[in-house]
């Protein structure tokens, strides 16, 4: 087998709350963090340079049945993420994981990020991701633009396609800009994922 592919980031942490509104100000309070991103849903912190480093799930507006995870428990982690150095080296992790037969259940582009949702054997939820943009900068432009807006969670995408163009020579910079911004959901069940 060959060198494991390790992350070289704790990116952020993902909270499930009912207590939505109190969650915000207590963390912005705490850590001085900055709203970068709210809806009814979803919203995203950073007390940092960071385009992210806390979200919340508010639980009063989701339903049991919503969201990408093979079931949203109550409140806690959601689940913690990991950043990689490089496109390919998400996707070259993903293929040895495959190998492994551990197999993400969820494979999105949030748009500031492109991310692999992972479940561990007692369902703790992991992200790996990869930035989309060179500069934090550019990923908090792009959260406070119009196509975050529309759809601040994301596209999913297929890694095996994706994992085959790159390594064909496709370079990483064809798939780090989202191009699609409504919500598309095309692989789920071809990866088992439904």
């Amino acid at each position: 087998m060959s060198k494991t592919i390790k992350p070289t980031t704790f990116a952020h942490v993902v909270y499930r709350t009912h207590r939505f509104e109190e969650m915000l100000k207590w963390y912005q309070t705490v850590f001085g963090a900055k709203l970068q991103f709210k809806s009814d849903v979803i919203a995203f912190l950073a007390y940092d340079d960071e385009h992210h480093r806390v979200a919340f799930l508010n639980l009063s507006i989701i339903k049991p049945s919503d969201g990408p995870a093979p079931k949203i428990r109550d409140v806690g982690v959601d689940h913690v993420a990991y950043g990689y150095r490089s496109l390919t080296e998400l996707l070259e992790k993903y293929a040895q994981l495959k190998e492994q037969a551990i197999l993400p259940y969820w494979c999105i582009h949030h748009g500031i990020t492109v991310s692999m949702y992972y479940a561990d054997p007692d369902g703790n939820q992991m992200e790996f991701q990869v930035d989309s943009f060179g500069t934090n900068d550019e990923a908090n432009a792009f959260m406070a633009g119009p196509h975050y807006e529309l759809n601040p969670i994301g596209v999913e995408y297929d890694p095996e396609e994706m994992l085959r163009r790159v390594r064909a020579g496709e370079p990483e910079e064809t798939f780090l800009p989202r191009h699609e911004h409504l919500p598309v959901a095309p692989v789920r069940g071809s990866l088992g994922l439904a």
